[in-house]
């Protein structure tokens, strides 16, 4: 079940930067966005990154989006929590 986060707890607001060539995201992570996300948005977003402060490297806005610390995207920012990931 989702929690509900305060604004208060965001420890980090990100920009979000737009590159030439799109990132190459693996198609069974794209198939979740297909028929929720418009064809042209979704390349859109494909040439998004942003500099996770988390992971130490700039990562791919969708995968960012998939991020249990992603809290919302306001205004060409990104508003992350900052908690430490899950080991997989």
């Amino acid at each position: 079940m989702l929690e509900l986060v305060n604004v208060s707890e965001v420890k980090y607001e990100l920009d979000i930067v737009v590159n030439q060539k799109p990132f190459r995201i693996p198609k069974d992570k794209l198939s979740g966005y297909k028929g929720v996300i418009s064809g042209r948005k979704l390349a859109q977003m494909k040439k998004e990154a942003v500099s996770c402060p988390v992971k130490e490297e700039n990562v791919p806005f969708l995968e960012c989006y998939n991020c249990e610390n992603f809290m919302r995207r306001v205004r060409g920012k990104v508003y992350c929590l900052g908690n430490p990931l899950k080991q997989d």
